[in-house]
């Protein structure tokens, strides 16, 4: 049994979910106005009542079977009761504490609070979130949440309750090691434990208040729902994976997976759904097939599409039936001759695949063709080796005069393009940079080295990993990347691309400040030097320019998708610089996928990267919002008060926030309050202004609808003061979190 909420809001259980009566009445029953759900007075079970296939009258169609254990000594006095937290217990009448019989033991597609999955190691059974049939209709769809079966803390998401697609990574004691964003999460607290009856997660809400609910919906991802009450609607915080697309077999054979398309599957040209009714419910695991079958043409057609299958096993053909081909074994073959073909006006022959030896055999070859062969064969080869000398010779001294050749056409192509891009080799880079030995930092699309070229000008090389590109588009875009030059942005030197995707760099000037992050959070000491406000306020106009520049400056729109203090970098006047713009395109499908299991990223992530909807440069925005407060208060979004040195009186510290940071300055801001938001190590030395300023933009940057927040270029205005900045809004769903903190 389970429950759910519908569109309109009305409340709905369904029984039987294993193995429903049929799948139609199955559902009706549970609408109609002749069932019911009751306490059977004989054996004190929970029954549904309703109309069955097999009979006009109403009748038990699902019931708790209570095993005889479980029995009450009275089972003519249970009763059920639905409790608070949504669970639909039977107690015994008798002694209330005595559970017999609860929902939450057999979860659906729904994980409500306090209700959990895993495993009873004591039974052996297993509780998992399973995905509805289509949209209609409640039975076991294709997609399974559940905990490892060889025992581990990890949990799987499962296609055809085989194929994984989805892992949660093991329990770090607390969060997933995929999920790292679950630790920021101040609607309920998430707990994996194990003991020697169970191992199971669960969740518990920190304010009883709260409405949420995790549901494994029918495009295979989980996602977690928060309900909004000033808005009467559903806000989706979280989803695994992210994109419907990483769900195996979505679409069914031959489906096309489209994540900027609703519904996402759809089917190549020539092909149609295989079910349309079933489309039509947002089943597509049927997928598609072809609007007019194929049929080979001829003998040699037919034996080519055997030879190109490895799986194939034997093919015949015959101008009536046309090409039919075997992948597996063989039953009832028999021998004909001449005449048994009956009235087959075009018998054929069935053609076995066999291995070249067999092969041999058949051809009548002895030892003595082996021998002469093998004669043969040691000819060839040294006369091949001979060949084959000469022209290795040849080829390395084409090799050297190509490489020649292609350094000067790409310097020339690079001179046409506008570009001043140096084209380096991988040898070079690797002598520059001591064979990779000074490592400046890394992340999810590559680790950064130091190094030194021409004899004297320091670079910072860039190993690029997760790169599918081909060679030539990988160029065309470095060198699109080349032509952007602003002084806000990391300037791009060159780049090597040896054709494949480990030799693939790039060359950027080198930034003696390191990064943002290590400026304002490197040093945990009292003695450490505090950035001033004079500082930090010019820091966050050089990166809104930066990012206007990208926006609106460049032919084409470029959104960076990841802004945060590790990609801000500062030079020897503390000029701020935007590094790795442009890796979007040149990381293409794959961006997506490493961005978000990158450490350090999510907390800076706009609400659609998380719920899949389209991305525009709003998300930068939103960005840049989540590093304006962390500019201001000197401290990181996520970390608590206790985690961080403030220089400042006890006092001071403990008013500091212990939740997520953006939640409790929201707040600040919507009251006025903008000077409880300032890093306290500045001892009120900032401007009022200003401080006012970047704390109003920072609120407006990070609103949940798109629409609400300002373009890069309203924010520089703002900052610059051009433009006046009223109040905002307390965004939505950090206004709901507020209340719970």
């Amino acid at each position: 049994m389970g429950s759910t909420t519908s569109g309109r809001h009305r409340r709905r259980h369904y029984t039987n979910r294993r193995c429903p009566c049929a799948t139609s009445i199955g559902i009706s029953a549970t609408h109609s106005r002749m069932s019911k759900l009751r306490v059977s007075s004989n054996d004190g079970n929970l029954e549904l009542v309703g109309l069955s296939q097999s009979s006009a009258s109403p009748g038990v169609v699902w019931s708790s079977n209570l095993s005889s254990s479980t029995v009450s000594p009275t089972p003519g006095s249970n009763v059920a009761v639905l409790r608070d937290n949504g669970n639909l217990v039977l107690v015994d009448g008798g002694n209330s504490s005595n559970v017999l019989w609860q929902s939450f033991d057999h979860p659906t597609d729904t994980l409500v609070p306090d209700a959990w999955i895993g495993e009873n190691k004591i039974t052996g059974e297993y509780q998992t979130l399973r995905s509805w049939r289509n949209s209609e209709d409640p039975a076991p769809g294709m997609f399974t949440d559940t905990v490892d079966p060889n025992g581990s803390s990890e949990f799987f998401y499962l296609w055809n309750g085989s194929r994984a697609y989805w892992r949660s990574g093991v329990w770090t004691g607390r969060a997933f090691a995929n999920i790292p964003q679950a630790v920021l999460n101040v609607i309920f607290n998430q707990t994996y434990v194990e003991t020697p009856a169970y191992r199971r997660v669960t969740h518990v809400l920190y304010d009883n208040a709260t409405v949420t609910r995790m549901v494994l919906d029918l495009t295979g991802q989980t996602k977690q729902y928060l309900w909004l009450a000033g808005s009467q609607r559903w806000e989706i915080t979280w989803s695994a994976p992210t994109v419907p697309c990483d769900a195996y077999a979505l679409c069914g054979a031959f489906g096309i997976c489209n994540q900027r398309s609703q519904p996402p599957c759809q089917c190549p040209p020539g092909f149609a759904p295989a079910a349309e009714r079933d489309w039509g419910l947002n089943d597509w695991s049927g997928g598609c097939h072809r609007r007019v079958p194929l049929r080979a043409q001829s003998r040699a057609e037919c034996e080519l599409a055997c030879l190109e299958n490895c799986c194939c096993q034997a093919y015949a053909f015959s101008g009536s039936v046309g090409c039919a081909v075997w992948h597996d074994g063989f039953h009832n073959l028999e021998q004909l001759y001449a005449g048994d073909d009956g009235d087959d006006p075009s018998p054929s022959s069935l053609y076995l695949r066999l291995s070249e030896s067999e092969l041999q055999h058949l051809r009548g070859r002895g030892a003595k063709g082996k021998k002469n062969r093998l004669w043969l064969v040691l000819g060839i080869v040294l006369a091949c080796l001979s060949v084959f000398a000469a022209l290795g010779a040849s080829a390395l001294v084409a090799r050297m005069l190509l490489s020649i050749r292609r350094r000067r056409l790409e310097e020339k192509m690079a001179k046409q393009n506008g570009s001043s891009l140096q084209v380096y080799s991988y040898g070079e880079l690797r002598a520059a940079t001591k064979n990779f030995s000074e490592r400046l930092g890394g992340g999810g699309f590559g680790t950064v080295y130091r190094g030194v070229v021409n004899g004297h000008t320091q670079v910072a090389v860039k190993k690029l990993e997760c790169l599918r590109q081909g060679d030539k588009q990988f160029r065309t875009e470095v060198y699109t990347l080349g032509l952007i030059q602003h002084v806000n942005l990391v300037r791009l030197l060159g780049f090597c691309s040896s054709g494949s995707g480990d030799e693939k760099m790039l060359v950027y000037e080198y930034m003696p400040n390191g990064s943002l992050y290590s400026y304002l959070f490197g040093g945990s000491s009292s003695s450490s030097p505090c950035p001033s406000w004079h500082d930090r306020y010019g820091i966050m106009l050089g990166i809104a320019r930066g990012l206007a520049y990208l926006h609106e400056g460049c032919r084409e729109c470029i959104i960076h998708c990841d802004i945060k203090p590790e990609n801000i970098l500062l030079d020897k006047d503390l000029c701020p610089k935007i590094a790795d713009f442009g890796m979007a395109k040149l990381l293409g499908r794959d961006f997506s996928r490493v961005l978000t299991t990158i450490r350090g990223t999510i907390g800076y992530l706009a609400p659609e990267w998380i719920s899949g909807l389209p991305i525009s440069a709003k998300a930068d925005a939103y960005s840049f919002g989540m590093v304006v407060f962390e500019l201001i208060s000197g401290r990181r979004n996520t970390e608590g008060g206790h985690d961080v040195d403030y220089c400042t009186e006890a006092e001071d510290a403990a008013q500091r926030p212990s939740t997520f940071f953006p939640v409790w300055a929201s707040a600040r801001v919507a009251e006025g309050d903008t000077a409880a938001v300032a890093d306290p190590r500045l001892h009120g030395n900032v401007s009022e202004g200003e401080l006012e300023r970047a704390c109003r933009v920072a609120c407006w940057c990070i609103q949940d609808q798109v629409a609400h927040r300002p373009t890069m270029a309203q924010v520089l205005q703002a900052l610059e003061g051009v433009v006046d900045v009223y109040a905002p809004q307390v965004p939505q769903t950090l206004q709901y979190l507020t209340s719970l903190a």
